[in-house]
């Protein structure tokens, strides 16, 4: 059940917006039977009715879902010709209950239903000042409100969502290309900065959001390039030794070869022979005591390597001489497809062989990156603009499921709330999996969609193709800010998640203007259609006007730097 919200001004149901009597009741939604034919041509779909309740103090408020008129035949008796009676009908779904408190001039709102309407009830359009009442009230009474916008239906009154249940419930924003779905997103990061103790990451995969790099609270980071270096102040280095077990099989093992269980074998036992040997050097018995292979422990692939060559060619003494070891030759086609990843200068950011990245103050510094709030912190956007496609959702995963442990094990009164922006989403949290680095990734955004909340984790799912997005984590999110989707699939795919009584309120989807959207969840007392604000500082994903960048002269060429930039593999 919704908390209730209180509502200081006292709306009184005018006389004049009476526009009928309630024909018919169902379990969610009411017929509206209208006389006077001029109150048929001055209702809307989507505006506001307020209808009288079989309880004292109690209003019941619907949404206008559907106005018809229609012809019914009626004889007087066999012999007559039948005459044609017409009926104006309003179809309204009810969303909620208006409570008057005794002795106050104030009223609750609940999303709940106390009873229904009775036959015959009298039924009052919101319209006018009673409306911009209504609208003002509904919106969130929180000292610190997410402002988004203004209603399209009372475009005086602000909308208001409730912040926090906006991120405790995870939240999806989709929209297609050049809905103004970027706009939505930078407008909810500009709000969020104004708070003192932010805590956000917001995964930007192609750069569109470094604009807001000046917006107050906020820090622009960077997964490294082939050339950056660990001492680079704004660069994300995660080191293999930072991957799960599952996570390195996924990037190293071919699951095709015959040799893959010896290959995998061979990797576990010389991960955790290594990681040990550390922990021996550094005294650490506190840590041995409780050590598994997933432990972030870090250790030198190379010695992995130089030993994985070893077994490969080891002979062992046999019964007349020496033969082959068991592992001869297994583990060639693993080796080398190691040391090309090791050579791929793209994954300078996992394999760079620099001592500073196995030291433990290292790895407390890349959480304080990722994690740390206030100080000009609050806000980290995160550039994966230079990160293979490949591995993208490998690479997003670790970052996710390394919040998550950090999370997890932290003491629950110094625990501090973050949100993930995930930008893009169907690029690394896919409704198809292709292959194990696509399933190790997405399992880390399934686990925070199901468990961050206990956690103090949020996830805001952003992308232009909800129908290619997972259904179990949208699932999992309890608000939506739908932007105009023309693709029947991404259509198809909302209107599923949207709750069964808002009706035919999807179909609005592909008539939404650019900016508008649909806003429906626990964080909105009513289900809106909004305006969204346009942000102070716009991301960098304007929609390129073709005929009028033909039509002007240009003589600036940027081909040479492209070509260079495309060779080194870094911008």
């Amino acid at each position: 059940m919704a908390t209730p919200k209180i509502l200081r001004d006292y709306i009184v149901m005018d006389s004049e917006a009476l526009i009928g009597k309630v024909q018919s009741v169902d379990t969610g939604s009411i017929s509206i039977k209208v006389e006077k034919e001029e109150f048929l041509n001055s209702v809307q779909v989507n505006q506001i009715v307020q209808i009288r309740s079989t309880k004292t103090g109690e209003k019941i408020i619907g949404l206008i879902s559907k106005i018809v008129r229609k012809a019914i035949a009626e004889k007087i008796d066999d012999r007559s010709e039948p005459d044609f009676i017409v009926e104006n009908l309003i179809k309204v779904n009810l969303v909620g209950t208006l409570l008057e408190i005794s002795g106050m001039e104030r009223n609750v709102f609940k999303r709940t239903l106390n009873t229904v309407p009775s036959i015959d009830a009298d039924c009052f359009l919101l319209q006018g000042e009673e409306l911009s009442k209504f609208m003002n009230i509904i919106s969130s009474n929180s000292d610190y409100p997410l402002k988004i916008g203004k209603y399209t239906i009372s475009e005086i009154s602000d909308a208001n969502l409730d912040g926090n249940k906006f991120f405790q419930r995870h939240a999806v924003i989709v929209g297609g290309t050049g809905s103004g779905k970027s706009w939505t997103v930078a407008n909810i990061l500009q709000k969020a900065t104004t708070l003192k103790s932010l805590n956000s990451i917001v995964f930007d995969l192609h750069g569109e959001y470094k604009s807001l790099k000046d917006l107050p609270n906020t820090t622009l980071l960077k997964i490294s390039g082939p050339s950056d270096q660990p001492s680079d102040e704004n660069t994300i280095f995660l080191p293999y030794w930072l991957l799960s077990y599952e996570e390195m099989e996924a990037l190293l093992l071919d699951r095709s070869d015959a040799n893959a269980p010896n290959q995998s074998r061979a990797l576990f036992d010389l991960i955790i022979k290594y990681k040990k040997l550390v922990l021996n050097e550094e005294s650490k018995q506190e840590v041995l005591d409780n050590f598994t292979v997933e432990s972030p422990i870090p250790f030198r692939i190379s010695e992995v390597l130089s030993e994985l060559e070893s077994i490969d060619t080891e002979m062992v003494p046999g019964a007349r001489s020496e033969k082959q070891g068991p592992l001869y030759g297994k583990l060639t086609r693993f080796i080398q497809r190691l040391k090309s990843k090791q050579a791929d200068k793209r994954l300078n950011f996992l394999f760079n062989s620099s001592e500073d990245l196995l030291k433990y103050d290292w790895f407390i510094s890349l959480i304080s990156k990722l994690m740390d709030f206030g100080n000009e912190k609050g806000l980290k956007i995160i550039d994966f603009s230079e990160v293979p496609s490949d591995i993208l959702p490998l690479i997003t995963g670790l970052i996710g499921r390394l919040v998550f442990s950090i999370q997890q094990w932290m003491e629950e009164d110094k625990r501090h709330p973050i949100a993930l922006f995930c930008d893009e989403a169907h690029l690394y949290i896919p409704s198809k999996i292709k292959g194990g680095m696509e399933e190790k990734g997405l399992q880390s955004f399934e686990r925070i969609a199901k468990e961050g909340r206990k956690y103090g984790i949020s996830l805001v799912v952003i992308s232009q193709r909800p129908s290619d997005v997972n259904k179990t984590i949208l699932s999992q999110c309890g608000n939506f800010v739908a932007m105009r989707l023309t693709n029947p699939d991404d259509q198809n795919v909302i209107k599923r998640l949207f709750p069964d009584n808002l009706g035919d309120f999807s179909e609005l989807l592909p008539i939404l203007d650019i900016g508008e959207s649909l806003i429906v969840g626990d964080a909105s007392l009513l289900p809106s259609r909004v305006k969204i604000d346009k942000p102070t500082i716009a991301p960098n994903s304007a929609t390129i006007d073709f005929w009028d960048e033909w039509s002007s002269e240009k003589t600036e060429k940027g081909f040479e730097n492209a070509v260079e930039a495309l060779r080194k593999q870094q911008k």
